[in-house]
């Protein structure tokens, strides 16, 4: 089986080993975006799935858009069977769609029809859900309302960051595509229609989306730090500076909180609880807080952090 692979982040390349490790399946290029310029020199910095590809010894094709004549026709001159798509961030005009026998198989990674969009991961975590999992689905010109071939669930412990989460999540769809190739290729496997009604959106994450609002329940701040994790991150503003709150725990109403300090939300006070000496007061609840970060500082325990700015507590955020 011939295969063409699209993606570019890091957590992906596992899918494009297992393809490529399969002796059934011959990759014969993998598409990715562009190189990038990062850093003071602007230097190009490459997807690390072109990375990775480069490494198997495999063709990496990087256009800008697949909706060009051009694009189309050298992808149509390697002749797929069946293009896999994970996390490559480009929708895939209708000629592509098309072009292999055995269609466009995406990896997403929530339960479709809920979860559709830029953000799955953290919105899982967001909605304080207690079972996510991965759906194997035929893409269509839609954003992921293709039909669903099948899907794996995977139960959260409340732990989980996006960080941790999106590559546990794609090793799972490795699996699940892998173990279902064999079958989707040789017909015996019948994808069905996304009950449309049922559907949730998650949309793109913005750096404002960390700006904590105290005016929330802690419960709902500690998700918002797991889910923003790596990025934007949860972070407030004191004393004119970024304060990125890197571990915190709803802690509800710890003993020694001052009285009225729950009906005060963005206020600091002093704990009594093992591993948070301070925290914050929120629409409901204290939201404890274990390491931070100060804007132009690195990263330390909160003891540590009042050890050298005792003034934060009392302070409004």
């Amino acid at each position: 089986m011939r295969a063409v692979f699209m993606g570019t982040p890091s957590f992906v390349t596992p899918i494009l080993e297992a393809l490529n490790s399969d002796h059934q399946v011959d990759v014969v290029g993998v598409y990715t975006p562009p190189d990038r310029p990062r850093g003071r020199g602007r230097a190009p910095d490459m997807p690390p799935v072109k990375a990775y590809a480069l490494e198997l010894g495999l063709a990496v094709y990087q256009p800008v858009s697949l909706r060009s004549t051009r694009v189309q026709e050298e992808l149509k001159e390697l002749r797929p069977d069946v293009i896999v798509v994970a996390a490559y961030g480009k929708l895939l005009p209708s000629p592509v769609l098309q072009l292999p026998p055995h269609g466009c198989l995406n990896i997403h990674p929530s339960l479709l029809p809920k979860l559709r969009g830029p953000s799955p991961v953290a919105s899982a975590i967001l909605d304080g859900l207690t079972t996510t999992g991965v759906t194997l689905m035929l893409l269509d010109e839609g954003m992921d309302t293709g039909p669903v071939v099948t899907q794996r669930e995977y139960p959260l412990s409340s732990l989980e960051t996006s960080e941790s989460l999106t590559p546990a999540l794609f090793e799972l769809g490795t699996g699940l595509l892998m173990d279902n190739l064999p079958d989707w290729a040789a017909g015996r496997l019948a994808p069905n229609p996304q009950d449309h009604a049922q559907a949730t959106v998650t949309h793109k994450l913005e750096r404002s989306h960390g700006l904590a609002d105290w005016t929330l329940p802690a419960e709902v701040l500690e998700r918002q730090r797991r889910a923003y994790t790596p990025w934007p991150g949860l972070f407030t503003q004191w004393e004119g500076k970024v304060l990125k709150l890197l571990d915190v725990a709803d802690l509800g109403s710890p003993t020694g909180t001052p009285t009225g300090a729950g009906n005060e939300p963005g206020l600091a006070v002093k704990l009594e609880e093992p591993g948070y000496p301070v925290g914050i007061a929120t629409g409901q609840g204290v939201l404890g807080l274990r390491k931070v970060q100060l804007e132009g500082r690195r990263g330390v325990d909160a003891a540590e952090f009042l050890l050298g700015y005792p003034r934060f507590i009392g302070s409004r955020l």
